[in-house]
């Protein structure tokens, strides 16, 4: 989709509230969200997991609508209302058919800002089930252990997810007083994109959201029980390199190398998405290819990188069999080894480019990702780039930019290790190669 009929909108309310809207007029639908400025990483150990139950909790009831009639009004209009948490923010989405917008936007406004807190124990207990479910899936928490090795202590080395003794313990005054500090108004975007009209959404998020010091509760809130780390305000990490294993009884070794990336104001994070496409994002990446594709080695094997407000963490994941893990770990080891060495040649880097602006442009022909790009945007105080924007800078990714980068972030001997298996020391065994590379 060109760039060059973007145009999106942004106005401020008294009361800090921002909202951007695009107008995409081919359409009948409108892709809504309100972003909110807190996550996981704004918690204390004490607090973990709190942002997810309050998440949860929104869908319990608030002070127009009940439970099961937030249900209902959704379905009536065929759609559907989610939400998700994640280190440094939190969202409630929807898509609906235009003219479904005012009453889409009404029920989610008394949501995110007039939460009853009701039915918290039936809530807790279905949080409790998604932990427990979580942690009988290796191959997502594995990267969640990766977190830990790779951040130490640091907030953002935390489960989203949360804590299963923390959310067990949570009350409703907790619930109110984490709302009433993290959803004030100044820390909420409200994102539209489709057939809608930047006026009337003004109009409506003016009609419900809170004045400027109002959480939104009513009542004066207690205050907070516990500070959030001092990390979360923006300490660096200690990206020491460390191993996390945890034992259990799995048919595969899920192992993830990873270490420090970048944040996302970094202007090498088009560099990077590069490099990260060359060395494990597609079918054509090296990892896949070499792991997989020649050796049969792992079903799945990928690179993947996260940026943070100002760090990050770059890694890898396999999954691979008990009898197939030393060699898979020493492919992996020696394919990082021609990685910082050789990070490309000119076929790959211009197969890589072309791949990144393909999945950009394809990406934005939904409503929802050009939402979600908008809001969080917006929320993290990002410039909006226009797609001809981005497309030249990802064209400008050169040579020397793969080898720089390649060298500072995927280095054999700085990358920790995180492992769900059966047996610590035949993971130790394997990580030889790796570490033989790193000496």
């Amino acid at each position: 989709m060109s760039g060059a009929g973007e145009t999106h909108r942004i106005s401020v309310l008294p009361g800090g509230v921002r909202v951007v809207s695009e107008r995409m007029p081919v359409v009948r639908s409108v892709s809504l969200g309100f972003w909110i400025g807190t996550g996981s990483a704004a918690e204390s150990p004490g607090q973990a997991g709190i942002s997810h139950l309050l998440e949860h909790m929104l869908f319990r009831g608030s002070a127009r609508y009940g439970s099961a009639e937030i249900d209902q009004i959704f379905d009536g209009m065929g759609a559907e209302c989610n939400a998700g948490t994640d280190k440094e923010a939190t969202s409630v989405y929807t898509r609906v058919l235009d003219h479904h917008l005012r009453r889409a936007f009404e029920v989610i406004g008394d949501m995110v800002w007039h939460p009853r807190f009701g039915e918290l124990e039936a809530e807790r207990e279905v949080v409790l089930e998604e932990i427990a479910m979580y942690e009988d899936d290796p191959q997502d928490r594995v990267f969640d252990v990766l977190g830990e090795a790779v951040f130490g202590d640091h907030p953002l080395g935390r489960p989203v997810i949360g804590r299963a003794e923390v959310v067990a313990a949570v009350t409703r005054d907790d619930l109110r007083a984490f709302h009433a500090e993290r959803y004030a108004p100044g820390e909420v975007v409200i994102a539209a994109v489709g057939s809608v009209d930047h006026g009337e959404l003004v109009e409506l998020a003016a009609a419900v959201a809170p004045a400027g010091g109002d959480g939104g509760a009513g009542a004066s809130p207690a205050e907070p029980a516990q500070e959030p780390d001092a990390g979360a305000a923006g300490e660096s990490p200690d990206f020491a390199r460390r191993v996390r294993f945890v034992e259990k009884d799995t048919e595969q070794y899920h192992v993830c190398l990873g270490g420090s990336g970048m944040g996302r104001e970094d202007e090498r994070r088009f560099a990077l998405r590069v490099l990260d496409t060359i060395l494990g994002g597609g079918a054509s990446s090296r990892l896949f290819q070499e792991v997989r594709e020649r050796r049969g080695l792992a079903y799945s094997v990928f690179s993947f990188s996260n940026l943070f407000a100002h760090t990050g963490e770059v890694g890898l994941y396999v999954g691979t069999r008990p009898e197939n893990l030393a060699e898979a770990m020493a492919t992996i080891a020696a394919e990082l080894e021609r990685f910082v060495r050789e990070p490309a040649d000119e076929e790959e880097l211009i197969r890589a480019r072309e791949n990144v602006k393909g999945r950009l442009v394809l990406s934005l022909e939904s409503t929802a990702a050009r939402m979600n790009r908008l809001g969080g945007s917006v929320l993290c105080e990002l410039p909006i780039l226009s797609v001809e924007e981005i497309i030249a800078r990802i064209d400008a990714v050169g040579m020397d930019d793969l080898g720089a980068l390649a060298g500072e972030l995927f280095a054999p001997g700085s990358l920790s290790v995180a492992a769900i298996g059966p047996d610590e020391e035949a993971l130790l065994a394997a990580l030889e190669p790796l570490e033989a590379v790193a000496a």
